[in-house]
This record gives C-alpha cells, sequence and structure tokens, in this order.
C-alpha cells in the first residue's frame, strides 16, 4: 500500500472511533491490535489489546468522558507508519495527544 493509502486508513479508523457507527472498527483494526495510552491520572490510560480490548476502551470512553477535538490533527506518515499528532479536551482533562499508528494488511495494528 502507498504512504496515502495508509494515511487514509488511519483517517477512516478515528473517524469510525469518533462517529456512531462502530461497526465499521472492526474491519479496520487488526484482530492484535494494540492501543496504549500513557499516563496515571487519565481513566482510559493503559494498554488496550484485539478487538475486545478496543471495545472495552471505547465503551469506558463514553461513559466517563466527552472528548472534542478543536483542531483537526496533523497526519504524518512514512512507510507502513502514520503519526497522528494533536489537541484534545474533555470536561476530566486538557492534554496534547501522540499517537503511532502501524498497520498491516491494510488495518491499524498499533496506536
Amino acid at each position: 500500500m502507498s504512504t496515502q493509502e495508509n494515511v487514509q486508513i488511519v483517517k477512516d479508523f478515528f473517524a469510525a472511533m469518533g462517529g456512531s457507527d462502530r461497526q465499521a472498527l472492526p474491519p479496520l483494526v487488526a484482530e492484535d491490535i494494540e492501543w496504549i495510552i500513557p499516563g496515571e491520572d487519565w481513566p482510559l490510560a493503559g494498554t488496550h489489546r484485539g478487538h475486545k480490548g478496543l471495545k472495552a476502551l471505547l465503551q469506558k470512553a463514553s461513559e466517563s468522558m466527552e472528548t472534542s477535538f478543536p483542531e483537526p490533527p496533523e497526519f504524518v506518515a512514512q512507510g507502513d507508519r502514520v503519526l497522528v499528532v494533536g489537541f484534545a479536551s474533555s470536561p476530566l482533562k486538557k492534554s496534547w495527544f501522540r499517537r503511532r499508528g502501524a498497520r498491516r494488511g491494510g488495518r491499524v495494528i498499533h496506536t
């Protein structure tokens, strides 16, 4: 896949995550996805693995906070890696975020 195709996969992933159609997520992520959210005071901090871990993370996020993104994130790509940089805010906390996404076979495997 081209770098631009990789960026589009990650954009589609974030769009599906932020939308109401959570059924669109599984085809975009690998079965063994690993999502690491650093921090100790952040309620979503931890390592979330697999489709089950992603589903639990998104459920917890929807129950515990309302996150907004005042500006669209920046997508920086090289090969099969896509770095997502942006700013998110919620009633709990304001924080910078940086996500590095890798993909394999047209699916997100690590973020």
